[in-house]
């Protein structure tokens, strides 16, 4: 005998979709405080409260899923803009610099958010499971994208929130629930990017392995064909792989996380504008401050100025990095 699976009530989805974003801005809110970030007992989970917009930030993103349990966000990518809510979730599946900003935020409303930093061995240990039914890689546009939020995967993230308050069973249970919530994003199609990256062989996969050789090296001289031997492909299909995941060149992308990482430098570590420019790789302090004042739109100087007169945190948008 053959038992049917219960229906799902499609009525009950909205008012179930409402009721687990409320608990995930109450459980963000609890915890975050006053702060402005927080990083949690959960490995790789960082909660996030702007009580005001933000004015646009250049900032690298880590391999992340980004949520806004309250409040909206913009991430710009080569031109490209991503905005989203409440109702979606950012998927970043390679290192990224990108520009972000918070734009829907008060005091009265403030913008909650939590990021997940995303395990690549994790992901392809779930592809691995021949179990596991995933669609074909049909992704062709950068690695970044914007998908919906169901109720399970809100859920997952409601849980996953809830352990905060068991701290004994996060050991035990933070793995189960983040397996989780990366085999329901592999089963989009946002997920397409990830499994290609995620699979060994792919040329997504060949170019990530490029990029994060930039991302950990940022400060050697580029060579790109030494970069493309890396990746195990020509120059040419390296080029175009690159660009069609970081909306950039080699180049580009190298010089990006330079001068975030000068900023950085000076900001909060308190060099001068000349060890930055030698600490990330320049050796012309004249073409430094030239592209830091064409990135940033003001010289080494000025910009660091402002921002040791401002709560660097405020400027910060929520994101992973």
């Amino acid at each position: 005998m053959t038992i049917p699976s219960p229906a799902r009530n499609f009525s009950l989805v909205p008012d179930r979709l409402q009721e687990l974003k409320e608990e995930l801005a109450r459980r963000i809110a609890a915890y975050v405080g006053s702060e402005q970030k927080r990083i949690t007992d959960v490995p790789g989970l960082t909660v996030h409260r702007r009580t005001a917009p933000t004015p646009p930030c250049s900032m690298t993103y880590e391999p992340s899923l980004i949520l806004t349990a309250q409040g909206r966000k913009r991430v710009e990518l080569g031109g490209k803009t991503f905005t989203y809510g409440s109702s979606h979730y950012l998927l970043a599946s390679v290192a990224l610099p990108v520009v972000a900003r918070v734009v829907e935020a008060s005091e009265q409303a403030p913008c909650l958010a939590l990021s997940l930093k995303l395990q690549m061995p994790v992901v392809r240990e779930i592809l691995s499971r021949e179990e596991i039914a995933v669609a074909p890689h049909a992704g062709k546009g950068p690695a970044i994208a914007i998908g919906e939020l169901t109720v399970e995967l809100l859920d997952s993230f409601c849980r996953l929130m809830r352990l905060l308050n068991q701290p004994r069973e996060i050991a035990f249970l933070h793995g189960l629930i983040e397996r989780e919530i990366i085999f329901r994003v592999l089963q989009g199609p946002e997920g397409a990017r990830l499994r290609a990256i995620a699979t060994l062989g792919d040329q997504s996969h060949r170019t990530a392995k490029a990029i994060a050789w930039i991302k950990d090296n940022y400060a050697k001289p580029l060579r790109v064909e030494e970069l493309a031997e890396i990746a195990g492909m020509g120059v040419s299909t390296l080029h175009h792989h690159f660009r069609a995941l970081t909306a950039m060149s080699p180049l580009q992308y190298q010089k990006q996380i330079r001068l975030q990482e000068a900023r950085a430098c000076m900001s909060i570590h308190g060099l001068d504008a000349g060890s930055a420019a030698l600490e990330v790789g320049y050796e012309s302090a004249s073409q430094f401050t030239r592209e830091y004042k064409r990135f940033f739109g003001q010289t080494p100087m000025r910009d660091t100025r402002t921002l040791r007169s401002t709560d660097a945190a405020q400027l910060e948008p929520l994101g992973v990095r």
